[in-house]
């Protein structure tokens, strides 16, 4: 007897069991092929899933900063720029 299921596809249209799977996937090819030999991409699309708050919270932190950045450029806020060591 026949039975219904559900099914996840990435981006690409390849058929994957779980959300996860065609989410790493994507990222995956994002990512493109890294390193010699077999990929890296999908070990690095996997730590970018599991570490997915963190990794926002970093963005959002960074948004905050460069949007004060912007609102500092219109002010007479005198920005120092980083020393660079060699």
């Amino acid at each position: 007897m026949a039975i219904r299921g559900v099914a996840y596809f990435d981006t690409k249209g390849h058929y994957f069991r779980t959300p996860e799977e065609a989410t790493l996937s994507d990222i995956s090819g994002l990512l493109g092929r890294m390193g010699e030999g077999d990929s890296l991409a999908p070990g690095i699309a996997r730590i970018l899933f599991d570490k997915r708050s963190e990794i926002e919270a970093i963005f959002r932190s960074h948004d905050e900063m460069t949007a004060s950045e912007c609102a500092h450029e219109s002010s007479n806020v005198a920005m120092f720029q980083p020393i660079r060591s060699n």
